[in-house]
């Protein structure tokens, strides 16, 4: 019974990522204008700096690889993957660090900016902001256990930044499921992407405001959310109070918080995903609880998927050629120093 159940899924995640795969060969190079050796002659070495940096960084707290990955996914999902989030403010631009997802909650900024500066060392004017992103996303997956992909490039910056398209187009945790599947949709994003992607919660940590009402009001009769294992629930609510202590942290992953790898799907199988938006990928619907059990029963699948839906998020509407800029410091435009 059991090898026919996962038959079964192994048959059903096929039949998902199937006309995903069909689709990249169709249109010739899947990256569109995008390839991984962008910088082989320009600059040589800048993989080898961003590597070497994000490690430094991670090796000084672990917790840095989680946030490094959250902002490039909140860079691509807002005028897609040009490195806008990391504008400060300026004349003419409201910066997206101030948006409800991002505000208090955002972090890696520091980090980026020394890649930036070594960067700049090396091969001044060069490699694009919104690229180091993606490159760091990539190694900091790395660096905790997790799966390595060929990063393209070829991006450049943005000249502007979106702080509502920061509020409305980042998928919240206490979405209902079909508003993240269609804000991933929006992007160009599958229901493969939406279960893959979530895994980065295998690392990381989240704030008690962005739980608490599974806790104590999920469907406003003032009781704790029913999916949620009740020894987990008694565990979070010992730091996490109905009021106050918004900024308490907890992990994603209550088993392995700081490695990359399926304990995250695991945890939501038996009641203990963190997030409204965690537990609803079992409970709402059929076709991604069948991926949420298929990724926790074969590590190297979820593996494969996070890879391939990585590349296919840093692809959304890059800016390419003559569009945009390379930015020198990657909190301003080149020229703008208020």
């Amino acid at each position: 019974m059991a090898a026919s159940m996962g038959s079964c899924l192994v048959l059903l995640v096929a039949c998902l990522v199937a006309p995903l795969l069909l689709a990249g060969a169709a249109h010739g190079n899947p990256w569109g204008g995008l390839f991984p050796q962008f910088y082989d002659h320009s600059c040589p070495r800048a993989k080898e700096i961003v590597r070497s940096v994000v490690a430094r960084a991670v090796a000084r707290e672990t917790r840095m690889a989680a946030s490094l990955v959250r902002l490039h996914f909140h860079d691509c999902f807002v005028k897609g993957c040009d490195a806008s989030v990391l504008l400060d403010n300026s004349t003419g631009i409201v910066s997206e660090k101030g948006s409800n997802p991002n505000k208090n909650s955002l972090r890696g900024f520091e980090v980026v900016d020394e890649i930036k500066a070594a960067l700049e060392a090396a091969c001044p004017g060069t490699v694009s902001c919104a690229d180091v992103l993606a490159l760091a996303a990539r190694d900091s997956t790395v660096l905790v256990g997790g799966p390595s992909w060929d990063v393209p490039l070829g991006r450049r910056d943005s000249l502007g930044a979106s702080i509502q398209g920061s509020n409305n187009d980042i998928p919240a945790p206490n979405n209902t499921l079909p508003t993240i599947v269609t804000k991933f949709k929006r992007q160009g994003l599958d229901v493969v992407d939406v279960v893959a992607l979530s895994g980065a919660h295998t690392i990381g940590l989240s704030r008690c405001t962005s739980f608490r009402q599974r806790l104590y009001n999920q469907t406003g009769n003032g009781a704790a959310d029913a999916t949620l294992d009740v020894s987990y629930a008694a565990r979070l609510r010992q730091g996490c109070p109905r009021s106050g202590g918004d900024g308490n942290l907890f992990p994603l992953d209550l088993a392995t918080p700081a490695r990359f790898d399926n304990l995250y799907f695991k945890n939501i199988l038996g009641g203990r995903g963190l997030l409204s938006s965690d537990e609803v990928l079992l409970t709402k619907s059929a076709e991604t609880a069948a991926l949420v059990k298929a990724y926790a029963a074969d590590v190297d699948l979820f593996f494969r998927h996070f890879a391939q839906s990585m590349v296919k998020m840093g692809n959304i509407s890059p800016l390419t050629g003559a569009q945009g800029e390379v930015r020198k410091n990657c909190r301003r435009l080149n020229g703008n120093h208020y």
